[in-house]
């Protein structure tokens, strides 16, 4: 299920998904598409809210004072129950990241989606040698994705994607999918 939270700075709107130009089906569809396209298996509930909203969480559960685009809340082992996990994003950082590509905000929502659900199968790009890197930018292609957000932060640091320069991680991909991390009850961004 996906609920929008407006953020707190918009407009009071009757219909949320009107003012931001969104489509509820059209979403939904393409979180069902990517979900089984990563191999997640249960439900993901995922809240589109406004920078306020991911800044709190942010700082509760991450310790870190600032808003964020995308937020993975796997769900724990012992409580998942056919529950996959949550996702939250940031509408205003989703807007002023489509702005800044050049692409709609439905797209910017879309591969949001995605690096969120790659978060909740166990992977983790902060911790990993790049096997998420890659694993994103084939499902990207295949979804028909614009860049994803691990390519952005690599070519605004002005280095490579690690799968570019990482032999070895492009090629245990296969494995890493199949397994499940212990980084995944965590919170990940």
């Amino acid at each position: 299920m996906i609920t929008i939270e407006p953020p707190r700075s918009s407009a009071a709107h009757s219909d949320a998904w009107t003012a931001w130009g969104l489509s509820r089906p059209t979403l939904t569809r393409f979180a069902k598409k990517a979900q089984a396209a990563v191999g997640l298996e249960g439900d993901v509930e995922i809240l589109l809210a406004g920078d306020a909203t991911l800044r709190r969480l942010n700082r509760d559960f991450r310790a870190k004072d600032k808003p964020t685009d995308v937020l993975s809340f796997p769900a724990p082992l012992e409580f998942a129950d056919g529950h996959a996990g949550d996702l939250a994003i940031s509408l205003q950082t989703a807007q002023r990241q489509a702005d800044e590509h050049g692409h709609t905000l439905t797209d910017e929502v879309r591969v949001l989606l995605l690096h969120g659900l790659l978060h909740l199968s166990g992977m983790d790009h902060e911790t990993d040698s790049g096997e998420m890197a890659a694993r994103e930018s084939d499902l990207r292609k295949s979804l028909k994705l614009a860049s994803g957000l691990i390519d952005r932060a690599h070519k605004n640091l002005g280095s490579p994607a690690p799968y570019k320069t990482q032999l070895k991680a492009t090629q245990s991909v296969k494995a890493a999918k199949k397994s499940t991390s212990t980084t995944r009850r965590g919170v990940t961004a």
